[in-house]
């Protein structure tokens, strides 16, 4: 319970937080994570990149409605603002983030 508590602290504030819902049997998972750490490393502070694995947080991935992985949600304020499944090239994300209001 203290997990989703700490979550739902994480994506209420203003800054942007990428959430990355996988597995660690996923492959195309697998593929994704050094396109996020890049994004990440490059981003900087601007925005918060959390890797939330399905199988360890069945309630969150539930709340979310994530049915297939790997799924990428963008929160800003609590609020989901853009949401993708398979995998996403950093540029996309890029875009995504600097799009948000």
């Amino acid at each position: 319970m203290e997990k989703k508590n700490a979550f739902t602290e994480i994506i209420k504030g203003e800054k942007p937080v990428l959430v990355d819902f996988y597995a660690t049997w996923c492959g195309p998972c697998k593929t994704m994570s050094p396109i996020l750490q890049d994004f990440a490393k490059q981003m900087g502070d601007r925005v918060r990149v959390l890797k939330i694995d399905v199988d360890k947080n069945q309630a969150v991935s539930a709340k979310y409605n994530i049915k297939s992985i790997p799924t990428l949600l963008i929160f800003k304020n609590g609020e989901v603002k853009w949401r993708q499944t398979g995998v996403v090239q950093k540029n996309v994300l890029e875009q995504m983030i600097n799009n948000l209001k």
